[in-house]
């Protein structure tokens, strides 16, 4: 569970930090810098939500398992 927590951390944080530089280093104008990293927050929601999905499916497997033996 540490090491997803740690996974976790680390794509929330790289993804701001991304974020972070692209709101910087972009030259486009504001409204379409603003669609842009919205774009890109929804896209990091998504991935972070199908992360942990397969997460829970594998503790879910490993739990059957478990209470099986």
């Amino acid at each position: 569970m540490n090491k997803f927590m740690g996974f976790m951390a680390g794509a929330v944080c790289g993804a701001l930090v991304g974020a972070v530089a692209a709101l910087l280093l972009t030259p486009a104008s504001g409204p379409e810098l603003i669609e842009s990293a919205e774009e890109r927050w929804e896209l990091t929601k998504s991935e972070a939500r199908r992360a942990m999905e397969e997460r829970r499916n594998e503790l879910e497997d490993q739990y059957r398992i478990a209470k099986q033996s």
